[in-house]
């Protein structure tokens, strides 16, 4: 079923006054839209936040301006999840399994980073002298490229996070393009290879609406911040939950596509400044009351996973974003979200 346009313009609004529940049909109908951007579009807000993450599953950083490029946000030798930290059976481990790498600190000058953490002396290394024989890593069952960091950034993290000298290493991706496949929990959606970026989860890009965290913190004791989601853009302006029926997005004169709801897991329950998971796992817990996707053919592939924010697909050449850029849509708006009651 495609709702018509005028339906789709207060559809928002209806998710938060009538507490309803999610359900996307984007498996058959946005397969079908070609991927050509709009002539016309619609000013929504701007871009509040505009975060990095250096190391899948370490702390953030933030900038006033990134280069948009098809791997995820660039500045220099600053790019997005291109280090992740690593077992010793090189598989990639994060913040769901272990909560303290959050309270990781990483920051870039020039071609050096610096990690800093509670207890620790600081750790840096030259990422330009990052050499040696390449080998392959696993994220989420994916063989992706890596380079490995040395002894140092190995033995620090270690220490850090297990409190022993080895267990972990952290590694670097060598290359300038997205090399993964589409994962099979993604392939129903719009994503493509050029969107996997280096060693996120799922794409390149994320936004959250600051509206959505507001409307979600009235259902919650402790409030939360945007970064509980870890996103790339922050939007104000918008109605809580209006981001669920983008179908294109122009942050400034860079353009993406909305290729899928981001689903979120239990790395959500993690406070981001004391590294520790709340004991009632929240938000995660009130977000599946009221935020999951319910039809019958996705509903599989993401389980119980609830929405909150979308991941975006970066279409047409490489450009810089800015603290402060409009946010526009596309129109007409027909990505194909309806909204039920419970």
């Amino acid at each position: 079923m495609i709702l018509d346009r005028t339906r789709l313009t207060y559809v928002s609004a209806a998710v938060v006054g009538a507490g309803t529940v999610v359900v996307f049909f984007w498996w058959w109908w946005t397969k079908r839209q070609k991927e050509r951007p709009p002539s016309e579009w619609r000013k929504v807000g701007e871009l509040s936040d505009l975060v990095v993450y250096p190391v899948k599953s370490l702390g953030p950083v933030r900038v006033n301006s990134l280069e948009c490029t098809k791997l995820g946000l660039k500045s220099g030798w600053l790019r997005d999840r291109t280090l992740m930290v690593i077992d010793l059976n090189g598989h990639f481990v994060t913040g769901r399994q272990w909560p303290k790498m959050v309270q990781v600190m990483p920051s870039v000058s020039g071609s050096i980073l610096t990690l800093s953490a509670p207890g620790m002396m600081s750790m840096s290394i030259d990422l330009s002298r990052i050499k040696g024989k390449g080998f392959r890593v696993a994220v989420w069952g994916q063989p992706v490229a890596a380079s490995d960091c040395g002894e140092e950034a190995a033995r620090w993290l270690s220490r850090f996070i297990l409190q022993e000298d080895t267990g972990f290493r952290l590694v670097y991706y060598p290359l300038q393009h997205p090399t993964r496949e589409v994962r099979s929990t993604s392939k129903m959606f719009l994503v493509t290879a050029d969107d996997t970026g280096a060693y996120p989860d799922c794409t390149s890009y994320c936004l959250i609406n600051e509206s959505s965290i507001t409307e979600l913190n009235t259902r919650l004791e402790d409030p939360v911040t945007p970064e509980r989601f870890r996103p790339n853009f922050v939007v104000k302006g918008p109605i809580a939950y209006e981001e669920d029926s983008w179908g294109w997005v122009k942050i400034g004169n860079v353009t993406f596509k909305t290729v899928r709801p981001c689903t979120r897991c239990i790395f959500t329950t993690v406070d981001p400044e004391t590294g520790k998971k709340n004991p009632k796992a929240e938000p995660l817990k009130t977000l599946k009351s009221y935020r999951q996707i319910t039809d019958p053919v996705i509903r599989p592939l993401v389980g119980e996973s609830p929405v909150m924010g979308i991941h975006l697909g970066l279409r047409g050449s490489n450009g810089t974003v800015r603290l402060g850029d409009p946010i526009y849509v596309g129109l007409p708006e027909e990505q194909p979200l309806l909204i039920s009651p419970p």
